[in-house]
């Protein structure tokens, strides 16, 4: 196969190397390693690929959605873009039901953290161009960062050190939506931390 017979039948700007589309065609791993070598291609992860001529019209948190699914962007990035916390955040923060994972690419770093199945719950779907993908609800985004950074909230001044923006939180949580989804954790300590936010 050669490169423009793969930009014909490929008309997404990213796409996986198990795509339907390709199953019956001659298209072989060296052909694949070779436009990844000569900038034709970017490598998202082994496997999925993005083509470099359309780099600029991929949104990066469809990146995240596409390389690792089922995931939901969400803690620090969910956090950052609600205004809850002030620093900047470095990666695209994900939950996920699978084992926690890290991958880097031309897109960003993108880190994935596990959450148990019964708490994948909480986000919304946003459609992109060629894509989608999923953000956490500001209340859900709060619940998920306290439940998988418990163990570092010891006391007032381990919270006070997230610098969490209470401001902010109270006006865009919804207090009966966030206690609804609060209780489905089932955690005691988590809700002392919870509640908090609140204040």
């Amino acid at each position: 196969m050669k490169y423009d017979d793969l930009t014909k039948i490929i008309k997404a700007p990213y796409f996986s190397r198990n795509d339907a589309l390709l199953i019956d065609q001659k298209l072989l791993d060296y052909q694949i390693s070779l436009w990844v070598q000569k900038g034709n291609l970017l490598r998202l992860k082994n496997g999925l690929y993005a083509f470099e001529k359309d780099k600029e019209r991929i949104k990066s948190e469809e990146v995240a959605a596409f390389i690792y699914e089922p995931s939901y962007l969400s803690l620090e990035s969910a956090l950052a873009l609600y205004g809850f916390i002030p620093e900047m955040v470095y990666a695209y923060v994900s939950v996920t039901a699978r084992i926690n994972r890290k991958f880097t690419n031309a897109f960003g770093t993108f880190l994935y953290r596990h959450i148990k199945p019964e708490l994948f719950w909480g986000y919304t779907e946003t459609k992109t161009e060629y894509g989608h993908y999923l953000l956490a609800e500001p209340e859900k985004a709060l619940l998920d960062y306290l439940y998988l950074n418990l163990s570092k909230i010891r006391n007032e001044t381990d919270f006070y050190n997230i610098r969490f923006n209470l401001d902010a939180i109270n006006e865009k949580i919804d207090v009966d939506k966030f206690q609804k989804y609060l209780s489905a954790f089932g955690m005691n300590k988590m809700k002392v931390w919870a509640l908090r936010c609140l204040q």
